[in-house]
């Protein structure tokens, strides 16, 4: 199987982990050959109430039997989607009422960006230094990250960078721009968060010069954060909300909303003004419906702040220079590129999963299911701390 994969299914990097998945469940990924794995990675955030989480499997069986793909996304009226964006309307305020319904991230923030610039009839978009979007064309246009951007251009025009949590930066905002993209939380970049109130600072120059701000959810939201979005905590509300990952419960979904009023400009000059043939999969909305559900009804997301606290509790080494992130969003930074690598690859053979972040090397990413037991916590802590002793004993 491994030799196959290698072969005849596309990579992503030289070396991946190559585990040869059998089954998974809760909070672990079990291999061909029945050995279990503590997954601290939950699809890189998206598997928000873990794998095959009862609620999302029973709702998805459910849909399964009564009908699946069966139109272009906004012709024909399916429950499961009009139930999710009802339910999410429910839990956003306003002005942010009206979903687009997509198939990853990325597509979200393509269609993000297409909206503001139908929008406001302008071109120019601003985005972060060290942002990670996604990796369509449009997504790639607006990553800070000018290495792996300068080999696929050139990108869609007249997108420039200003610095996350700067704000001199700000001025840069002006009559010519249509949107400012960024992530709540910058993700790739080594979850790096807002400070000394930018995100209002950026929401105040936006609304002083006609400019729409969008706010990339994608990994913070889904209660990661502690709140279903984490810019609630920030005292802004976006123009745009763009989300996915954590949204479907482990299905491919993505999603944007705003106001009504914004959203119906994609539906007339041009009619069809965004298209996508499988968004608002009923399935797949039938799993984000269930996942919605969960995580709205119960103390899921409030209790991942506690578990926030145990993992910084019991990751004390002073291989670990820093924590980052918040709630169950966490990255481990440590002494070196090599060291990162080397732990994550050894506490892969200890039977724990851990990955790293895009940009920062030195960087470990801990983004587990939300529903993670705390003495889940306490066992994947004991084999980083044994495997962080190994490291620094061996030098």
């Amino acid at each position: 199987m491994q030799n196959d994969f290698l072969k005849y299914q596309a990579q992503t990097s030289p070396h991946p982990l190559s585990i040869e998945i059998s089954r998974a469940s809760g909070s672990y990924i079990y291999d061909s050959e029945g050995r279990e794995y503590l997954d601290f990675i939950a699809g890189v955030s998206a598997c928000s109430l873990g794998h095959c989480h009862p609620a999302v499997v029973k709702a998805v069986k459910s849909q399964l039997d009564r009908y699946l793909h069966v139109m272009v996304y906004g012709e024909f009226i399916q429950q499961p989607a009009v139930e999710l964006t009802k339910l999410l309307a429910a839990h956003l305020p306003a002005p942010l009422e009206t979903t687009y319904l997509v198939n990853s991230g990325a597509e979200a923030i393509d269609g993000s960006i297409k909206l503001a610039r139908r929008a406001t009839g302008r071109s120019r978009i601003l985005y972060a230094h060290s942002a990670y979007h996604g990796n369509t064309l449009g997504a790639l246009s607006v990553m800070g990250y000018e290495e792996r951007k300068q080999p696929f251009e050139p990108l869609i025009p007249d997108c420039e960078a200003i610095s996350f949590n700067k704000e001199q930066d700000l001025s840069l905002i002006d009559t010519s721009t249509a949107a400012v993209i960024l992530e709540t939380i910058q993700g790739g970049a080594g979850f790096i968060m807002p400070e000394d109130d930018f995100l209002k600072k950026v929401k105040k120059r936006c609304e002083e010069t006609g400019t729409l701000l969008i706010l990339d959810e994608i990994q913070p939201g889904f209660g990661r954060t502690g709140t279903l979005f984490a810019f609630e905590q920030y005292d802004v509300v976006p123009d745009i909300l763009v989300m996915g990952k954590g949204m479907g419960g482990g299905l491919p979904i993505g999603a944007f909303t705003a106001s009504h009023e914004l959203m119906s400009l994609l539906a007339n000059n041009p009619k069809l003004g965004h298209i996508t043939t499988f968004g608002g999969n009923p399935v797949i909305a039938a799993a984000a419906l269930a996942t919605l559900k969960e995580l709205s009804g119960t103390d899921i997301i409030a209790s991942s702040l506690e578990k926030e606290k145990l993992f910084r509790s019991c990751l004390n080494h002073p291989s670990i220079k820093e924590i980052r992130g918040k709630g169950l969003m966490l990255a481990l930074l440590l002494e070196s590129d090599e060291m990162a690598t080397e732990l994550i690859l050894r506490c892969k053979d200890a039977g724990l999963l851990l990955f790293w972040l895009l940009f920062e090397a030195r960087a470990v990413r801990i983004t587990p299911p939300l529903t993670i037991s705390e003495s889940e916590i306490r066992k994947g802590c004991d084999i980083i701390t044994a495997v962080l002793n190994d490291i620094t004993n061996s030098k």
